[in-house]
């Protein structure tokens, strides 16, 4: 079916798709600093809470952690309270867990602020793509939902300038709690934003609240537009209430192409955090001291390794609009594999700063594979295959699993990376990526052009096994 081409939007319609995007993307720059700002963090919160080494790892993992649990909740949240009740308890997570990260007086608070922070992480990493694909028109929603990567990255990045920042201007041991605090700020503002925004009107549809829906489509298409889509909305969300409606888990049972989606969700989901993204998220300048450089050195190349996904996102943004989802996300795979490879053979060479730079090299170019094509299409795919009854759920359920890989393994890098060293270590990825990017390459459906109601009738119909 050829991709639809609608009129473009009036600036008022164009005014409003702004503000939501704007607004609920917050969420996912949260999702960034929280996740990045460790990074630099621990080089000054290891010695001030004199944390040994268990405990280190304890406080990074503890966000992946309430991560995973934050993805289950978030689902089940998204489908109850709607994406935006969703979203505006995420916004309540991650000013707490922030205030409590950055106020903690020992090891064990710290833990618990991380948890719920990692609630509202795992929370917003599944309610933000949902919300946004709903409520995007079907020829905006690739660029809409890839905002989201794109303030995920920001986010990242700002970590590792902040960092940097407030490592040179403050000389404090308590460092660290300015760096920690500092999402307070974009909290408060997402928690104030959603107050203003609709649902999306798949929710409301689906909650028989039509004129809501309705309204909804009106604020944000041309009014012609917004008829035919209601139309089809309403048609889809009566017939899902009378066929597929129930208990997600039934769903499931009863409907073997919806199981099959939410296999190929779980894999794409896990194979995304296979590729090792987080080790360089997270270790990025333990990485770089371990090639000699100083702790400060470190923290200020490390804002490189933001640049480049920041750059890399919007290339992929623009790729987006032009490519199918299916081959990007595999040339993505493809050259993740040729960064490991390369990671694992620059760590052969001898002690010197050009090793120091050609390893940072290798992570830029892992970096850039990894936002261009695979971050923002992971994403993307995940919020667009579902079926709507089952949305938030399945999408829960992947994002779980996406958590539970991150958590692992960031968990066992450092472990392995002592007993094999870095050669050893991303050699061992370089395989991992190679299945992956088999197990994608057969299983993968296309999604681009269509309505999320045009997808889910496909998938119904053809078992789930679109590929153009």
């Amino acid at each position: 079916m050829a991709p639809h081409t609608p009129a473009a939007a009036p600036a008022g319609h164009r005014r409003f798709l702004v503000k939501l995007t704007i607004i609920a993307t917050l969420g996912g720059l949260l999702f960034g600093y929280d996740t990045g700002v460790i990074s630099g963090a621990l080089l000054s919160l290891r010695e001030d809470l004199n944390l040994t080494s268990m405990q280190e790892g304890v406080v990074v993992s503890s966000l992946l952690f309430g991560a995973m649990f934050g993805a289950l909740l978030g689902g089940k949240m998204a489908d109850k309270l709607g994406r935006r009740g969703s979203l505006l308890i995420c916004a309540g997570l991650f000013l707490f867990g922030a205030l409590g990260s950055a106020l903690a007086p020992d090891v064990t608070i710290m833990v618990i602020a991380r948890i719920v922070l990692g609630l509202g992480v795992g929370a917003a990493s599944v309610t933000v793509p949902v919300f946004l694909a709903e409520m995007a028109p079907a020829d905006r929603r690739g660029r809409m939902v890839t905002i989201n990567e794109l303030m995920i990255v920001t986010g990242q990045f700002l970590a590792f300038a902040i960092n940097s920042l407030l490592d040179q201007l403050i000389d404090d041991p308590h460092v660290w709690r300015w760096m920690l605090g500092v999402s307070m700020v974009p909290a408060v503002v997402l928690l104030i934003g959603m107050c203003v925004l609709p649902d999306s009107p798949r929710w409301y549809a689906i909650k028989g609240r039509l004129t809501e829906s309705r309204h909804v489509l009106d604020l944000s298409r041309p009014e012609r537009e917004a008829a035919e889509e209601y139309q089809v909305i309403v048609t889809h969300a009566e017939s899902e209430l009378l066929r597929d409606r129930g208990a997600a888990l039934r769903d499931l049972r009863a409907f073997p192409w919806m199981r099959r989606l939410l296999l190929i969700g779980i894999g794409l989901a896990v194979a995304s955090q296979a590729t090792g993204v987080n080790t360089i998220n997270y270790y990025a300048p333990t990485i770089l001291e371990s090639t000699g450089l100083g702790a400060s050195a470190a923290l200020i190349l490390t804002i490189t390794v933001g640049a480049v996904s920041i750059v890399g996102t919007i290339i992929g943004i623009v790729l987006l609009g032009h490519f199918n989802r299916r081959p990007l996300l595999l040339t993505g795979f493809s050259g993740i594999v040729a960064a490991h490879i390369a990671l694992a053979l620059v760590f052969l060479l001898p002690d010197s700063m050009m090793r120091t730079y050609a390893v940072l090299g290798a992570m830029l170019l892992f970096m850039f594979f990894m936002q261009t094509f695979v971050g923002i299409g992971t994403w993307l795919l995940l919020s667009e295959i579902f079926p709507m009854t089952i949305r938030g759920f399945a999408m829960g359920v992947a994002v779980f699993m996406l958590w539970t890989a991150n958590t692992i393994i960031s968990f066992v890098f450092p472990i392995i990376n002592a007993a094999l060293g870095s050669t050893g270590t991303f050699a061992i990825f370089a395989v991992i990526n190679v299945i992956s990017l088999t197990f994608l390459a057969k299983t993968l459906p296309e999604t681009r052009g269509r309505t999320l109601e045009e997808l889910e009738d496909d998938f119904r119909n053809h078992g789930a096994r679109i590929t153009a």
